[in-house]
């Protein structure tokens, strides 16, 4: 037997075992089983191979939806798919259900996110698994309610966890903040003398893994639903129609092929191979993910499952035992996925896992001399932005997505599996899942293999940090840069990062703060940087309360007030939309009235955070309309500075070529101009509520036009500025942010932006009916800004 505080003295003294995949079924050769929390499972699995019987009954020639892949997602996404009523649903599994990552995961659920969305979408998945599912079915899908704790070894913890609470409490989840006392009277075999505080929420739980996919299945399979095992997909069918687009076809198995429109890519860490097959990019990488399950510990019974966060370590309680995991700073990157890889585990590697041995052992004492029974380290999918990955994919029609899930595909998988099926009956799903699309990465990121890399390495490594308001990656910077991106970093730009733009944040006057390349954390013999004035400057921002440079972004936004400021708003996506049909897929796309003279075309500048989302959504729609017009996207070619201000006016009057009179130049108007000899597109628009233009700069003159307008505005006290400015200055006017204030699922009635709309006109548009009925049933909640008489800047 092996005590806890012996292997980390083992693991300082001994070599690292060796690193491969150890099959727990039974293949040629001798294999050692492992005793894992699901033996039914891996009984199941053994004898002769399972691929080798043949798939487990007959293909049908033609589905309505293939989903591929038999774990979490991929049973969720079918039985909801069957119980909205979608007939000719099947599901194809290359082994058994669970065999891929899903058999070995911990399978905790926890119901408070910061997230109202994922609030919501974790209390469907807790309805499914501890109440649907068995009123359906009559079996028990091996839900256990013992409640989840979480700790709080610091202050912003505990001020992290009351917002939880609160949030919970909107969405009815049952929470309660705790004192070290309260917790030790919960949980006596812990240590609180460390502790600010707890959250304490009675109805989490721990679901089987086994038990769940079995009995979605069974309940899929009741409406109606297929589920074919040992059926390997070997290719996805695409056929190109009348209009050029791609489209679905059918699904090619090593047991013939299905005729089908719709396939959904449910093979978590093999759904990037699946992608292949059909030409779609899938950003994640597969690494080593691991737990422990110790021997059995008196007392521990009842327990409620732990996540200490500060230690980056969770607790499960696993009968009389418990299982002990957590996320490393340098995790095992599973470099050559097998796709022979079933029913499988690695050898745990100590040196990596000690740290959480460290933890446990701090907050459970008694672990210290509790024995470990088997270690579980499989392989698991992770994305860059620790989001999963749904929706249809941009690159071709009909394919779906539903992976990524960063080991949470068993709480997420209930709530996601429903929302992916209402994206496949209506073409989006009920609630705001922006977050969690597949449109949100951007089509260069998509495939940038080191981009991909040290974002996922990013985000998995601070899993458990502290979620800060004005947090930015250090990993994967610098990918796309606009042509002022040196100008202002020399002025002192600290920049952020959107979608692999580099957009300013703001500017200090410390000198330069440049982003240097991704050091891992000095993980993986990388050298951590040392005096990294970026990395410190972003520490700073680690609080909820103001930052130590509030005041200087404060002066941004005073001068923007008081006399003028400039922001290079550059990132944003540019995009010509013209052809025989631009006008008609303009009137159709477009809420408000944009008629112009037959023949012309749209220049549309959108978020540089939502592009890459613009242009899917815009291109699909164009497509299902069979509208005969292009598409254009300019972002790269042209820049974008914007000057605002009282004293904008008298200072581009010097720039350009053209009377800026409001007679002349009225607002919401633009013209072509010549800016210091160069060709420009000047708008009278503002995002700040100033008075104020933008100039669409081309690539090349944007230094020039830049330099003159600095020259220009030095004697009427202009400034550069960044978006820490100008969230503030438009939440005074109360300007909505797309996703800051607007989501998907909010209307323009609800949003207060109703003058956006062509009601009043007889012009047919995009989501005109909605509106027109939530109009007619009258406003469940409205979007307003309030003013507090306490005289404080908001950033």
């Amino acid at each position: 037997m092996a005590w806890l505080s012996r292997a980390l003295r083992v693991a300082a003294t001994c070599p690292p075992p060796v690193l491969g995949p150890r099959a727990l079924t039974g293949r040629a050769g001798p294999t050692t089983e492992k005793s894992v929390p699901y033996q039914r499972t891996l009984k199941e699995a053994q004898g002769p191979s399972a691929v080798a019987q043949g798939p487990s009954q007959p293909l049908p020639s033609t589905a309505n939806v293939v989903v591929i892949g038999g774990g979490s997602l991929g049973c969720q996404t079918l039985y909801h798919l069957a119980k909205l009523g979608v007939s000719g649903a099947v599901l194809l599994e290359r082994e058994r259900l669970t065999s891929g990552t899903t058999w070995h995961t911990a399978g905790l659920l926890w119901q408070l996110r910061p997230s109202d969305v994922e609030v919501e979408l974790l209390a469907h998945t807790r309805r499914v698994v501890s109440r649907d599912l068995e009123e359906e079915t009559g079996l028990h899908t091996g839900w256990i309610q013992n409640g989840g704790l979480f700790i709080a070894s610091n202050r912003q913890r505990l001020d992290e966890y009351k917002r939880l609470m609160s949030l919970g409490k909107a969405y009815g989840v049952e929470s309660h903040v705790l004192s070290p006392a309260e917790t030790k009277a919960l949980y006596p075999l812990m240590n609180v003398d460390d502790l600010y505080g707890t959250l304490y929420v009675p109805h989490d739980g721990t679901m089987d893994p086994a038990g769940t996919c079995t009995t979605l299945a069974r309940a899929a399979a009741a409406r109606g639903a297929q589920v074919i095992e040992n059926c390997p997909v070997t290719g996805i069918h695409v056929r190109t129609d009348d209009f050029g687009v791609r489209r679905v076809a059918a699904v090619e198995t090593e047991h013939g092929s299905i005729q089908t429109p719709c396939v959904v890519n449910c093979a978590g860490v093999w759904a990037s191979a699946v992608g292949r097959m059909a030409g779609v990019k899938v950003p994640l990488v597969a690494m080593h993910h691991a737990y422990v399950v110790t021997e059995r510990i008196e007392g521990i019974q009842n327990m409620p499952n732990v996540r200490d966060h500060d230690a980056s370590v969770y607790l499960r309680l696993q009968g009389d035992a418990l299982s002990v995991g957590g996320y490393e700073a340098n995790p095992i990157f599973w470099e050559e996925v097998s796709d022979k890889f079933a029913f499988g585990l690695f050898d745990l590697d100590w040196d990596v896992f000690t740290q959480h041995i460290e933890g446990a052992i701090n907050r459970v004492p008694v672990l210290e001399k509790t024995g470990v029974k088997s270690t579980v380290c499989g392989p698991e999918s992770f994305t860059p932005d620790h989001k999963p990955l749904m929706g249809e994919a941009p690159e071709l029609r009909g394919f779906y997505l539903g992976c990524g899930f960063n080991s949470a595909g068993m709480m997420l998988g209930g709530g996601c599996g429903q929302e992916l099926a209402h994206w496949i009956i209506q073409g989006r799903p009920e609630k705001d899942m922006y977050s969690y699309d597949i449109r949100r990465f951007h089509h260069l990121l998509t495939d940038h293999r080191r981009w991909i890399r040290e974002r996922s390495h990013e985000s998995y490594a601070k899993n458990y940090s502290v979620v800060f308001p004005h947090d930015e990656p250090l990993a994967g910077r610098n990918m796309r840069t606009d042509p002022l991106h040196e100008e202002l970093l020399a002025r002192g730009c600290v920049f952020q990062e959107r979608q692999g733009w580099e957009r300013p944040g703001w500017f200090t006057p410390q000198g330069t703060a440049p982003v240097l390349q991704y050091d891992y954390y000095g993980a993986y013999g990388n050298q951590a940087h040392e005096d990294y004035t970026y990395g410190c400057l972003l520490g700073d921002e680690y609080t909820f309360d103001f930052p130590p440079h509030h005041d200087v972004i404060k002066k941004e936004c005073l001068a923007c007030r008081g006399a003028a400021a400039v922001f290079n708003m550059s990132y944003f996506g540019k995009f010509y939309l013209v052809g025989l049909d631009a006008r008609k897929a303009a009137d159709w796309l477009f809420s408000a009235d944009v008629s112009r003279p037959p023949g012309d075309g749209y220049y549309l500048a959108v978020g540089g955070a939502v592009a890459q989302h613009n242009w899917s959504h815009i291109s699909t729609v164009l497509q299902d309309q069979k509208f005969r017009c292009q598409l254009i996207d300019s972002s790269e070619d042209l820049g974008m500075i914007s000057i605002q201000g009282p004293a904008s006016r008298t200072i581009l009057q010097e720039v350009l070529d053209a009377d800026l009179s409001n007679e002349a130049f009225p607002f919401s108007t633009h013209k072509l101009v010549r800016a210091a000899g160069h060709l420009v597109r000047a708008m009278r628009l503002s995002f700040v509520g100033e008075l104020g233009w933008e100039l669409h700069v081309p690539r090349s003159a944007c230094v020039p036009v830049y330099q003159a307008v600095m020259t220009a505005g030095t004697k009427h006290g202009l400034v550069n500025a960044g978006y820490r400015a100008i969230d503030s200055l438009s939440i005074e006017k109360g300007y909505r942010h797309w996703h800051a204030d607007l989501r998907p699922d909010d209307s323009p009635l609800e949003a207060g932006l109703a003058f956006t709309c062509k009601l009043k006109s007889a012009v047919p548009f995009l989501g005109r009916e909605a509106l027109e009925k939530q109009r007619a049933h009258g406003l469940p909640r409205r979007l307003v800004c309030f003013t507090v008489d306490e005289s404080r800047w908001t950033l």
